[in-house]
């Protein structure tokens, strides 16, 4: 139960004090490479198996960028960025995803047009056009992210 009648119970999480829990610059971005790379995985992962299964190139980059994402913001609202939850900072990266899903998946599709008319493997062109589209949203996303999402209440 709660110490207040009138106050709902909270998710079992550890509290987290934004304004003595943040990390200095390096070891934000370094958790956010680390991270980045994790989610990365699963969004190729995925990509590359639901590709396989016969899903076109942009609705398969879409899903599995959704995936991607959430596995992202999940780990560094509280690994990386020791955020507490906010329904204005939930609103932030919604807005924040939307802009980098259309960039993302944008550039991917583009890419991959492109880099298919030049004769090259579906997987080199698979790769090649995930890497340039990842660096670009991953950029944005560190950039927005911390200077400004993750300074929200």
């Amino acid at each position: 139960m709660t110490d207040h009648p009138h106050q709902l119970p909270q998710p079992v999480e550890l509290p987290v004090d934004e304004r003595e829990s943040a990390l200095p610059l390096p070891a934000q971005l370094t958790r956010f490479i680390i991270t980045g790379g994790f989610s990365a995985i699963v969004d190729f992962g995925l990509l590359v198996i639901l590709m396989a299964l016969g899903l076109g190139h942009t609705p398969a980059k879409a899903i599995s960028f959704v995936a991607g994402t959430t596995t992202a913001y999940l780990i560094n609202r509280r690994w990386t960025f020791r955020a507490s939850p906010s329904t204005r900072r939930f609103i932030a990266v919604v807005g924040l995803y939307a802009v980098t899903f259309a960039l993302q998946v944008g550039l991917f599709s583009v890419l991959f047009t492109l880099l298919t008319a030049q004769g090259l493997s579906r997987l080199s062109v698979q790769i090649i056009a995930f890497v340039i589209a990842q660096g670009v949203a991953t950029t944005v996303n560190f950039i927005v992210q911390r200077s400004v999402i993750f300074r929200l209440r």
